[in-house]
């Protein structure tokens, strides 16, 4: 017998488990994930630094507002998510002239030097900063998101791949790994496996590109101090920034991959070392530890998140790219104000596992809900997709 739930989110990551927290209490909500651990895949291999300089403007927005989200919870919180952590763009003029946003300023050489005096000095000539960047702890956000989930009645199932999808009567149907599930919306939050999963469901793709990014954690002669900002290219052939005794590297390459569990192709982490190490005096001795994640974005590079319209109860949160903890917060405030609206779903009868919640169902469509960053959010997204499918 399947259990019955008013939203089932497929997909365990930072997309799927900060939606299932904004959810919790709200609405019966399971989530199910196909891997043993939570946030195995991507969200596990993140850069672990929320940039407001960085991404389109829609991208740029999506940070600040998830930004605000995050330290509004830190207020609550014995240990931080986030800490202060610059981000500094380096390049010739014509290349960070270009990247800079608003939210970034140019400094002078001389500057950039005293903020990462391990720089060769030749080996740019001009540089943005970005003051208002943060470090962010993932894993315990992650962690948060999950507890606070938890709290609110959400039931989390790992190692529960779906292998069926149907719509059933006004609702869908799901088989996922040795349980039944219906529910009257499904959100496809599943990464890299977002069109896969459409079309396990029956639903079109949208033709979603994961794309490899490769990072690792190296030993240094010369450890960076703990105010260093992070380095990145302006023509994104790579990034570097303190992690302890350590540094993070990356070549910020981006190449179109299937969903799989990526893994480093080998030579590239040794062949970026031999470039830092010419670009920099750190005196990188050896890799600690090096790994491969997955962004996947849509052709236009900007989160896909609504319901879809030709297939109902069927909502989309995928293609956050790079941007997946940057933006996460405050897409899932918009999804959760979407889903609770009861926009594209009928129904459901909130019942968990085997157990009554006695919740009321969602709101009807159309429920009026007071004007906020949510909104303006979906405004923005309102003006560069009419709908998901265009």
């Amino acid at each position: 017998m399947s259990a019955t739930y008013d939203v089932v989110i497929v997909g365990g990551g930072i997309a799927g488990l900060s939606l299932a927290s904004a959810l919790a209490g709200q609405c019966s909500v399971a989530l199910v994930e196909a891997e043993q651990t939570l946030g195995y895949h991507s969200s596990g291999r993140s850069a672990r630094q929320l940039i407001p300089s960085y991404g389109p403007p829609l991208v740029q927005e999506l940070t600040l507002r998830t930004l605000e989200l995050i330290a509004a919870r830190d207020g609550t919180r014995p240990e931080p998510v986030l800490s202060p952590r610059s981000f500094m763009l380096i390049g010739d003029d014509a290349s960070v002239r270009e990247r800079a946003s608003g939210h970034m300023h140019p400094i002078t050489h001389a500057r950039a030097m005293e903020l990462c005096p391990v720089l060769n000095p030749d080996a740019f000539s001009a540089a943005g900063l970005d003051t208002g960047s943060y470090a962010c702890d993932a894993p315990q956000l992650l962690e948060d998101h999950r507890e606070r989930a938890e709290a609110g009645g959400v039931d989390i199932i790992t190692g529960a791949g779906v292998h069926s999808a149907q719509r059933l009567g006004s609702g869908w149907e799901l088989g996922a790994g040795q349980e039944g599930f219906q529910a009257a919306v499904v959100v496809n939050a599943a990464g890299a496996w977002a069109d896969q999963l459409a079309v396990l469901s029956g639903v079109e793709k949208l033709g979603l590109q994961p794309y490899r990014r490769t990072a690792a954690t190296a030993d240094v002669d010369r450890p960076l101090p703990a105010a260093t900002p992070m380095v990145a290219a302006a023509d994104d052939s790579f990034y570097f920034r303190r992690d302890g005794a350590r540094v993070l590297i990356s070549p910020s390459e981006s190449v179109p991959s299937g969903p799989e569990d990526a893994q480093p192709y080998p030579g590239d982490v040794e062949a970026l070392i031999a470039r830092l190490n010419t670009l920099t005096t750190l005196g990188i001795r050896g890799v600690h530890k090096a790994w491969t994640g997955l962004r996947t974005q849509a052709a236009d590079g900007l989160p896909v998140v609504g319901f879809d319209a030709e297939a109902t109860g069927f909502f989309w949160l995928a293609g956050q790219g790079g941007y997946g903890f940057q933006t996460s917060s405050a897409l899932a405030e918009l999804a959760a104000g979407m889903i609770l609206a009861g926009q594209g779903r009928g129904q459901g009868r909130g019942q968990g596992r085997g157990q009554g919640r006695g919740q009321d169902t969602v709101p009807p469509a159309g429920a009026a809900r007071a004007p906020g960053p949510a909104s303006r959010t979906a405004e923005a997204l309102a003006a560069t997709r009419w709908s998901i499918r265009r």
